[in-house]
C-alpha cells in the first residue's frame, strides 16, 4: 500500500461534509446594505443580484441578463425594476422583462427574455432569498430574538468553510479553551459539566448543566461575581447556530448566527449579538468588540487550515468522540434534509435522540 493510500483510505477520497439543501431561506445580506445600488452576492455557488425597489420590496435575480449576457449588478435601479446597464432592458422583482428600449411589440410574453428569479424578503434586518426557484417557500424565514432594552451589534464574517463546519464551530464548547484560551475559558481551569444533547425533527440543542462562569476574560466582564450559568447551544435547520448564556438576573448573552452556504467550502456568517448586563451596553459594547473580533479571527483562520488541509488529503477522515456534540446532529439533520427525508415531529414534543454526557470545560 502506498503512502497516499495510507493517509488517505478509499472510502474517504472525494468526501466533504457538504450538504446542500436549497428548499430553505437564507440571509444574504444586511437590510441596510441593500440601498439604491443593486449589489452581487452568490449563494450555493449561484451568483445573484440584489436589489431594491423604491416601493422597498427587495428582488433576487440570476447576476447575468439573458440578452447579452452581462452582470445585472452593473445595472441601476429605476422605479420598481432594475435596468441592465448594457442596453436597458428593465426587469422586475419576479425577473419578467418590463420594458426593451426601442422594441415597439410588447416583452411580457416571451418566455426567453424573462431573468431567473428566487424569493427575497426583509425580516429583522437581514434580506433572505428563498434558494430553489422551483419549490415554493414552505413559509416565513427564521426569526430572530426579540430582546427589548438589550444591546445589539451586527457582524458579517466569511468563513473558508463548509456550512456545517462553521455551524459546528459556533457551537463547539470543547475547542474555545484552547483556540481562544484565555479570552473565555482557558485549558488550566475547566470545570466538570453535565451537557445534555437533544435532536428534534428540524433542530438539535445542547443544555450544559452545572456550569460555573467562565475564567477567562471576557467571562470576568460580564460577570465580576461569579455564578453558575444557564447555557444552551442551538441550531435551528438548516443554518442557524444561537448560543445563550444568562448569569443570574442580570446577565443574558445571546448570539445568533445565520451561516449562509455561498459556496461548498465558503460560508457567509451573519452575527446578531444581543447582551443585558450590569454594566450599560453602551459601555460594555466597545470593550467587547476587540475580543468579538479576535475569536471571529481564530475561528475563520482555523476553518481555512481545516479546509486547506481537507483539500489536501483528497477528503475528510473524521474521528469523533462524545465531546462532538452537536456536530453529528447537525450533519445528520442536513444529510435528511438534502435527501428530502421527510421527518415529521414526534406526536408529545420529545426528542428523536437525547443523551447525556460529562464533560470538562
Amino acid at each position: 500500500m502506498s503512502l497516499e493510500e495510507r493517509l488517505v483510505p478509499p472510502q474517504t477520497k472525494a468526501h466533504a461534509s457538504v450538504a446542500r439543501v436549497p428548499e430553505a431561506w437564507y440571509v444574504v445580506a444586511e437590510a441596510k446594505a441593500l440601498g439604491k445600488k443593486p449589489i452581487p452576492v452568490t449563494l450555493l455557488g449561484v451568483p445573484m443580484v440584489l436589489f431594491r425597489t423604491h416601493s422597498g420590496r427587495p428582488g433576487a435575480l440570476l447576476d447575468r441578463c439573458p440578452h447579452r449576457n452581462v452582470p445585472l449588478s452593473a445595472g441601476r435601479v429605476e422605479g420598481e425594476h432594475l435596468v441592465c446597464g448594457y442596453h436597458g432592458w428593465e426587469f422586475d422583482p419576479d425577473g419578467q422583462c418590463r420594458g426593451i428600449p426601442g422594441l415597439v411589440s410588447t416583452a411580457e410574453s416571451e418566455r426567453g427574455r424573462r431573468a431567473i428569479a428566487w424569493p427575497a424578503v426583509e425580516s429583522d434586518g437581514w434580506i433572505w432569498v428563498w434558494a430553489s426557484n422551483d419549490v415554493p417557500p414552505s413559509g416565513p424565514p427564521f426569526r430572530f430574538p426579540e430582546l427589548p432594552g438589550y444591546a445589539e451589534a451586527r457582524r458579517t464574517v466569511l468563513a473558508p468553510g463548509t456550512m456545517h463546519a462553521t455551524l459546528e464551530n459556533a457551537l463547539d464548547v470543547p475547542h474555545t479553551a484552547f483556540l481562544h484560551g484565555g479570552l473565555f475559558r482557558t485549558a488550566k481551569k475547566r470545570n466538570q459539566v453535565t451537557a445534555v444533547v437533544r435532536r428534534y425533527h428540524d433542530r438539535a440543542e445542547c443544555e450544559y448543566l452545572g456550569e460555573p462562569r467562565p475564567s477567562g476574560l471576557i467571562g470576568r466582564l460580564l460577570s465580576p461575581s461569579g455564578g453558575i450559568v444557564e447555557h444552551w447551544d442551538r441550531f435551528f435547520m438548516p443554518s442557524i447556530a444561537q448560543v445563550e448564556y444568562k448569569i443570574g438576573t442580570e446577565t443574558h448573552f445571546v448570539v445568533t448566527s445565520a451561516c449562509t452556504p455561498v459556496s461548498d467550502f465558503e460560508t457567509r456568517l451573519f452575527a446578531l449579538v444581543q447582551f443585558r448586563t450590569r454594566m450599560p451596553g453602551v459601555l460594555l459594547k466597545p470593550l467587547l468588540e476587540p475580543f468579538a473580533r479576535t475569536i471571529f479571527a481564530q475561528d475563520q483562520k482555523m476553518l481555512g487550515l481545516q479546509t486547506e488541509t481537507i483539500r489536501r488529503f483528497g477528503g475528510e477522515q473524521f474521528e469523533s468522540t462524545e465531546l462532538d456534540l452537536l456536530g453529528p446532529q447537525i450533519w445528520r439533520l442536513l444529510r435528511d434534509a438534502e435527501r428530502r427525508t421527510v421527518v415529521e415531529p414526534s406526536a408529545d414534543g420529545a426528542p428523536f435522540y437525547e443523551k447525556q454526557i460529562e464533560l470538562l470545560a
